[in-house]
């Protein structure tokens, strides 16, 4: 009786399993592209907060796995030293969750809570305890060799020097790297 119940109870998890799964891989197949719209995404750099216009995230696929792939996210700014942020991503589905990691960061966030079609992706991310809504549109895949990861054009590629947009560079000039967050104080 007891190897009976334990069989059934097998079956199920088993096919559970299988079910997230499958529902994993559709998720994937739907998230693949280009997303534009908000994420509510500042950065802190130098003592201030600059608040992105707005995201464009792209989610290419792994052709060898069901639910994960890579991509880039780009954060563009409007008021802010710099243009935009822009950072390679691996991404995964995971029982329903969408979990990101930023290459070039070394951060994580998760989507939850989100309905996704192939036009519209709307949800909530979640980040070190932050939680903040997003509405993110398809739109068409850009060519994305064009961006220098990282941000911008602050990095002489010769010797690494702070540089800002005019071109000053120099020790006294040296500056971080902006810091991403999602902000919940702007919706």
């Amino acid at each position: 009786m007891m190897k009976k119940i334990y069989t059934m109870l097998m079956m199920a998890v088993m096919a559970l399993a299988f079910t997230s799964c499958n529902e994993d891989a559709q998720i994937a197949r739907t998230l693949e592209g280009t997303w534009r719209g908000n994420m509510y995404i500042s950065s802190n750099w130098s003592g201030r907060t600059y608040n992105a216009t707005y995201s464009e995230i792209t989610f290419l696929k792994d052709p060898y796995k069901y639910s994960s792939g890579t991509g880039y996210w780009v954060d563009y700014y409007s008021d802010a030293p710099w243009d935009y942020v822009a950072n390679h991503i691996e991404w995964r589905v995971d029982f329903g969750v969408i979990d990101i990691y930023f290459v070039e960061d070394g951060d994580r966030m998760q989507i939850r809570d989100y309905r996704l079609d192939y036009d519209r992706f709307y949800g909530t991310i979640y980040e070190n305890g932050h939680t903040v809504d997003f509405e993110l549109l398809n739109t068409s895949r850009p060519y994305y060799n064009d961006y220098r990861w990282g941000y911008d054009s602050w990095y002489d590629d010769w010797n690494y020097w702070a540089r800002t947009r005019n071109g000053e560079a120099g020790d006294a000039d040296k500056a971080e790297k902006p810091k991403r967050f999602v902000n919940p104080d702007r919706e």
